[in-house]
């Protein structure tokens, strides 16, 4: 029998790899087509950020792995961050007991 932490911990998350941010005004926006080009405000050797839930776990480089683009993380945040990242946006109303609380999980793997 698997316990909540469990279930919890076989879940899926999506992972998104940031290369830069940039504001564009909308009239911009609506003038995109296919071959435009957006400059990005950042360095093509800076480190790119690791979001989960948008929010930023670590960072990394990126790297070519034969015709594939991945990423080297180079930091990554304590597990209890990176565990609450996961978890949705805290709520006062939380009510499920049988469910282990997002911070309830990230005490459980920080401490082994």
């Amino acid at each position: 029998m698997t316990t909540p932490t469990q279930n919890i911990l076989s879940l899926e998350v999506p992972i998104i790899v940031r290369l830069g941010a940039r504001a564009m005004p909308s009239g911009e926006v609506v003038c995109l087509v296919p071959g435009s080009i957006i400059e990005l405000p950042k360095n093509a050797e800076e480190e790119l950020d690791v979001l989960v839930n948008n929010r930023q776990i670590g960072s990394g480089r990126a790297v070519k792995i034969g015709e594939n683009f991945g990423v080297r993380i180079t930091y990554v945040g304590e597990v209890g961050d990176r565990v609450r990242a996961m978890g949705p946006a805290p709520t006062k109303n939380d009510t499920n007991n049988d469910t282990p609380s997002v911070d309830e999980l990230a005490e459980h793997l920080a401490a082994g």
